[in-house]
C-alpha cells in the first residue's frame, strides 16, 4: 500500500508540467487575526504542563538506568516506531515539506519511494546484525570490533551531530513563532528558552518512557495541526481548487537527473539522499538504536521500523497537502501576502504565518503547540540519547560510576539537565548558516550521519578492516561532506547566501558514504595484506 501511494504521487509530479495561473475563487479572504489569541496561548500552556506531569510520573518508578535509557528492553513495537518518527520528524521537517513544496516544487515527495528500500535494508540486513548485542550505547559495539579509540570517535561524532541537530531545530523553531507573533527576531533566545526549559524537564526527569509518550502525543498533534490548516483552506475556497494539476510558475525547474552538480533538486538525488540518510540514522545514530534496543527482539525492532516508515509517509504527504493548500490559498489571493514577503523567496515563513493569522481561534493553539511538540520530541530524544552515550561511553567507561544505582539515576538526571542547557546556548550560533529549511538541515544533518553510519559498516559487514583505515575513511569522508555543504563559500569568492551553491546539497550523503567507503576499504586492505605477509613470514622463521 505504501510503495502504491508513493508510485502514484511519482506520477502526480511527473504529470505537472505546464505553467498554472492563479486559483479562482469567489470566496473572499479569511479574516486577519492580529496573532495568537489568549485561548491558544492557554491551550499551549496546558501542553507544557501536561507534558512536565508525564515526565514527574514516569520518574517514580526508576530504579536502575536501564529503565531509564531503554525503558529495560520490553518497551511497545508500536510506541517506539511512533516515538522514532516524530523524533526524526521534528519542526525542520514540520515547517521545511510545506515551505519546499510551495517555494521550489513537489520533487521532494520523491522520498517516499525510498521507504520500502529502507525497510529492506534496515529491517533485514542491519537490524538482526545490531539485536544480537543488547548495549545501551550503539557506539558499544564499535569496541568490539575496532578498539576503544573507534569507539570514543564514534561517541564524539555522535555528541557533536546530535548538539548541532537540537541547536539548529530549537532556532528554527524560535524563529517560525516569531513569525506568528509578529515579533522581531531578538525574541528568539528567549522563545527558545521557553521550549527548551519545557523539554528539558520531562526528559531528565521520565527518561526514555516518558520521551517515548509524549512523542505519540505529538505525533498526534503534528498530523491533527496540518490536517486543520488543509480543512480550513478547503473549506474556504468551497473545495479542492488549490491542489495543483499542472506545474506552477513559483516553482523551480526539477529534472529527473542532471549531470551538472549544481542543479538544486533532482529526482535521482532526492532519492539517493533520502535513502542513505535514512540508512545511515537507523543505524549509526544512537537516537535510533536505543529504541531498537528497547524492543524485545529483532522481529519487534523491525516491527517498530515498519510502522515508523509508514507514518512518516502519511505525514509527509499531509504536509505536502498543506504546502498545495498554502499555495493554491496565496495564488487565489495575493493581496494576502505580507508586505515585504514573496511567495518564493520567503517560502518557509508562510505555514507559520497562516497558522498565526488566518486559523480560528484554538486552532492556532493546536498547531502551535504541534510544532512546540515536533522540537521538544527532537530535543527530548536527543538529551535521553546523549546522557546514555555519556554515561555509557565516557563516565562508566572510564570508571566514574557512582556506587548505587539511585545515584546513576540521578547522574543521569542531572547530566540531561546539562546537556539541555548547553543545547539552549548554542542555538543562537543557527542563525549564520545559510540557505531555506531544507537546505540548512542536509548542510549540518548530513556533514556526521554518514561518518559514523560508516564506522558500523566496517565494524559489522568488513571482516578486514582496521582502526587506521576505518579512521582514514571518516577524515576523508567528514571532508567530502564540508566541501560539499558549503561550497559556495569555499569555491565562490564573494559568495552571498542568495546564490547556489555550485554542487547541490543532496549529493552530501552519497559523495560522503562513497568516499568514506571507498577509502576506508582500500587502506584496510592493504594493512591487511602487510600484516598477513607479515604473519606469514613469522610463521615460517618459526617453523625454520
Amino acid at each position: 500500500m505504501k510503495l502504491f501511494i508513493s508510485i502514484t504521487t511519482l506520477s502526480i509530479v511527473f504529470s505537472l508540467n505546464t505553467p498554472l495561473s492563479a486559483a479562482g475563487s469567489a470566496a473572499e479572504p479569511l479574516p486577519l487575526n492580529t496573532g495568537l489569541h489568549p485561548v491558544d496561548w492557554m491551550i499551549i500552556a496546558v501542553y507544557a504542563i501536561l507534558t512536565i506531569f508525564l515526565g514527574w510520573y514516569f520518574s517514580r518508578g526508576q530504579e536502575d538506568t536501564s529503565e531509564y535509557f531503554v525503558g529495560s528492553g520490553q518497551m511497545n513495537p508500536f510506541l517506539i516506531g511512533v516515538s522514532l518518527f516524530a523524533t526524526l520528524l521534528s519542526t525542520i521537517t514540520y515547517l521545511s515539506t510545506p515551505g519546499e513544496i510551495l517555494g521550489k516544487g513537489p520533487v521532494y515527495l520523491v522520498k517516499d519511494l525510498a521507504m520500502p528500500f529502507i525497510f529492506i535494508i534496515v529491517g533485514y540486513v542491519m537490524l538482526p546484525v545490531y539485536m544480537k548485542s543488547r548495549v545501551t550505547s550503539a557506539y558499544e559495539l564499535l569496541e568490539e570490533k575496532l578498539g576503544l579509540g573507534i569507539r570514543m570517535l564514534g561517541a564524539v561524532m555522535f555528541l557533536g551531530l546530535r548538539l548541532i541537530w537540537m541547536s539548529l531545530l530549537v532556532y528554527l523553531t524560535a524563529k517560525a513563532i516569531t513569525t506568528m507573533l509578529n515579533v522581531g527576531e531578538e525574541w528568539i533566545p528567549y522563545i527558545v528558552l521557553g521550549t527548551g526549559l519545557v523539554a528539558i524537564i520531562y526528559t531528565s526527569l521520565g527518561g526514555l518512557r516518558a520521551v517515548v509518550i509524549t512523542d505519540l502525543i505529538q505525533t498526534i498533534l503534528l498530523f491533527g495541526g496540518a490536517l486543520l490548516v488543509i480543512a480550513t483552506i478547503t473549506y474556504h475556497l468551497g473545495g479542492f481548487s488549490w491542489f495543483p494539476t499542472q506545474w506552477d510558475s513559483n516553482w523551480d525547474t526539477q529534472p529527473f537527473f542532471s549531470t551538472d552538480p549544481a542543479t538544486r533538486v533532482t529526482y535521482v538525488g532526492t532519492f539517493l539522499s533520502i535513502l542513505i540518510w535514512y540508512v545511515a540514522t537507523m543505524c549509526g545514530d544512537q537516537v535510533s538504536v536505543q529504541r531498537f534496543m528497547s524492543t524485545r527482539d529483532a522481529v519487534a525492532a523491525r516491527r517498530s521500523l515498519a510502522i515508523q516508515l509508514t507514518v512518516s509517509v502519511v505525514v509527509s504527504l499531509t504536509l505536502a497537502m498543506v504546502g498545495f493548500a498554502l499555495l493554491g490559498y496565496f495564488n487565489a489571493f495575493p493581496s494576502e501576502i505580507p508586505a515585504g514577503m514573496e511567495l518564493k523567496k520567503d517560502a518557509d515563513k508562510f505555514f507559520p504565518h497562516y497558522i498565526a493569522n488566518h486559523l480560528p481561534v484554538g486552532i492556532s493553539g493546536c498547531v502551535v503547540s504541534a510544532m512546540f511538540a515536533a522540537a521538544m520530541s527532537s530535543i527530548d530524544s536527543g538529551v535521553n540519547s546523549i546522557t546514555a552515550v555519556v554515561m555509557t561511553d565516557f563516565l562508566d567507561r572510564f570508571g566514574f560510576k557512582p556506587k548505587t544505582e539511585r545515584g546513576h539515576v540521578l547522574s543521569a538526571r542531572l547530566l540531561a539537565l546539562g546537556i539541555g542547557v548547553i543545547v539552549v546556548l548554542s542555538s543562537s550560533l543557527m542563525g549564520s548558516i545559510p540557505g531555506n529549511i531544507t537546505a540548512v538541515t542536509n548542510k549540518t544533518a548530513n556533514l556526521l550521519t554518514t561518518p559514523i553510519f560508516c564506522l558500523f559498516f566496517f565494524a559489522l559487514f568488513i571482516p578486514f578492516s582496521r582502526p587506521a583505515g576505518v579512521l582514514v575513511g571518516a577524515v576523508l569522508g567528514t571532508t567530502t561532506a564540508v566541501l560539499i555543504a558549503f561550497s559556495g563559500p569555499i569555491f565562490i569568492e564573494n559568495y552571498t547566501s542568495d546564490m547556489p551553491d555550485p554542487i547541490s546539497f543532496q549529493w552530501i550523503a552519497p559523495a560522503a558514504v562513497s568516499v568514506n567507503i571507498a577509502s576506508g576499504c582500500l587502506v584496510s586492505y592493504l594493512i591487511a595484506s602487510v600484516q598477513h605477509k607479515k604473519a606469514g613470514a613469522q610463521r615460517d622463521l618459526t617453523a625454520d
